[in-house]
């Protein structure tokens, strides 16, 4: 029962449609009706405002870094897993936000805060990755996908032969088939030469 609650309070955490809320109270437009689309940071970020866009990707990371590090705290003998699971939960609530339909935004920022959660030191590995893949292409879709696709083998290096390893390495894996997968029409613009440059 705890598991379940946990997990639902983590949905609802991450369900929060923070970039559709700053284009309504902002600029009182419907974000999802403008550039890309989509709810995410990078999307505000062209839209609404360098600010804004940069608010959200905070609010964004923290929607998942308070679900692995703050949902715990309200259920005893709470493990790893527990963690783990209301962290996706998150993701998930992020994704497909109960606010809109169950349309969101793509995952990237709430996995992060996440993962800074459950694997500090392979997340900031992997975050230094999207830093360098970002400054040389300037494209925050392949900067993500790049990174998504590296950071197993940063799990790898830093958490294998930790007792929970075997819950969040199979995750790892499944996130960067996620991450890809919400990107899918970034990689066929990227493909096409159309994918926009953030700067």
């Amino acid at each position: 029962m705890e598991l379940i609650l946990g997990a639902v309070i983590g949905y609802f955490l991450g369900s929060l449609p923070t970039g559709y809320l700053v284009g309504k109270f902002v600029k009182r437009i419907d974000i999802r009706q403008h550039g890309s689309g989509n709810v995410g940071a990078t999307n505000v970020f062209r839209v609404v405002g360098k600010k804004w866009g940069i608010g959200v990707l905070v609010i964004d990371i923290l929607k998942g870094f308070f679900a692995v590090s703050l949902v715990p705290l309200f259920f005893q003998n709470s493990t790893f897993f527990h963690s783990l699971i209301f962290g996706v939960a998150s993701i998930a609530g992020h994704t497909w936000t109960l606010w809109l339909r169950f349309r969101g935004g793509k995952g990237v920022a709430t996995s992060l805060g996440v993962f800074l959660g459950l694997s500090p030191w392979a997340t900031l590995f992997a975050l230094g990755i999207w830093v360098l893949v970002f400054l040389w292409k300037r494209y925050v879709s392949l900067a993500s996908l790049v990174t998504a696709a590296s950071f197993p083998l940063w799990v790898l290096c830093f958490d294998r032969g930790k007792e929970y390893f075997a819950f969040l390495f199979p995750v790892t894996l499944a996130l960067t088939g996620f991450i890809f997968y919400t990107h899918r029409t970034n990689i066929e613009r990227l493909r096409a030469g159309l994918e926009k440059k953030l700067i």
